[in-house]
Order: C-alpha cells, then structure tokens, then sequence
C-alpha cells in the first residue's frame, strides 16, 4: 500500500513538473496574445486612431498580426474594401504589424505612432498625420507625398523620386537622411498662428 501511495505521488509530481517546463519552454504568459488575421486582401490604404503602434513593411503578401488581446480590450482591426481601419483607445498600446503588397495611403491621429520595419516600397504612398502622430518611415518609392499637420512629428529616411512635403509651423518634419530627386516643400501657416506672429 505504502508503494502504491509513493508511485502516484511521484508520479503527479512528475507529470506537474514536465507541465510547468513546457510552459516555460514555449515563453508564452498569462494574459498574452498574438492574432494573425489572415483574411485581409488588397490592403491600399491603412487608418490609424488612437493608441495604437503600427509597423508596417512592404511584401508580396497582405497580412496583419496584432500583438494584444484585442478582442477583450477597447480595439478594432478591420479591413473594408482595401482600407485597413486600427483604433484603440486602451491605455495599454495595441502594437500591430502590416504587410502590404499594394500600400499607397497611410493616415495617422490621435496619438498613434506608425514605423515601417525595412523599407517601405511602394509606387506611389501618401501620409497624412495629425494632432500628435508620429512616424518614422524609411522609404523607397517613386512618389511620397507627405502632410504633417498640427503637433504631428515625422521622421523620414530613403530614396524618394518625387517629393512633395508639406508641414504646418507647429508640426515637426525631419529629412536629414532623406535623398529627393525632385522635392516640393511647402510650409502651412494657420491664419491664428500669422494673428499670433503678429502681436
């Protein structure tokens, strides 16, 4: 009797330890959660609100793998005719990496920041972002068109065939390591901002 007690005793605690190594060996935690939406096609243009981190690169297939819960927080991931719609209004960053094979539109708000991860290529790709957006894109494209409006801060890198940039005096737009064959540069100013420049 006394051996059969001490064989299943050894036994649970062999069975626990193998289930607490396999936890550990996978890396995966309690409360973490990768989703890869595989039913996303012909992304062209990406909509991004709200607390949200975007990567983004260029590839030969469209996908979307968004690195929370999304489900049980305030987030939505949604892909409408081509237009990839990201929001999240949690306190905690929704972090999402895209993949697009046909991007041309990228359109930032709130406090969403957007950084492409390798280059971004692409024929034609417009940015637009606002309030206190941010981006850090490194480009390899024919055509960017690039709109920074209000508190907006963008960092922009790579090879640019024709340019056009445009910033409003309080937004912050970086090009240093920015190579334009043909650039347009224009700088907005709000009739507010010249009233206040004025005084």
């Amino acid at each position: 009797m006394k051996t059969t007690i001490l064989t299943i005793a050894l036994l649970t605690a062999t069975i626990l330890g193998f289930n607490q190594s396999a936890k550990a060996a996978t890396g995966k935690t309690e409360g973490a959660a990768t989703t890869t939406l595989t039913n996303v096609s012909n992304i062209s243009e990406i909509e991004i609100r709200g607390n949200v981190e975007l990567y983004v690169s260029a590839g030969t297939a469209d996908q979307v793998k968004v690195y929370n819960n999304y489900y049980s927080n305030n987030a939505l991931v949604q892909d409408d005719k081509g237009v990839l719609r990201i929001a999240s209004y949690s306190t905690q960053k929704l972090t999402v990496w895209v993949t697009a094979n046909q991007l041309a539109k990228l359109s930032v708000y709130d406090n969403a920041t957007v950084k492409s991860f390798g280059k971004l290529s692409a024929i034609n790709l417009d940015v637009e972002l606002y309030n206190n957006a941010s981006a850090q894109l490194n480009m390899d494209t024919f055509s960017a068109n690039v709109k920074v409006n209000d508190n907006a801060k963008a960092n922009l890198t790579g090879d640019v065939n024709e340019g056009s940039l445009k910033a409003n005096i309080t937004a912050n737009l970086t090009t240093k390591d920015l190579k334009v064959s043909h650039l347009a540069k224009t700088a907005e100013v709000k009739s507010e901002d010249v009233e206040l420049a004025l005084l």
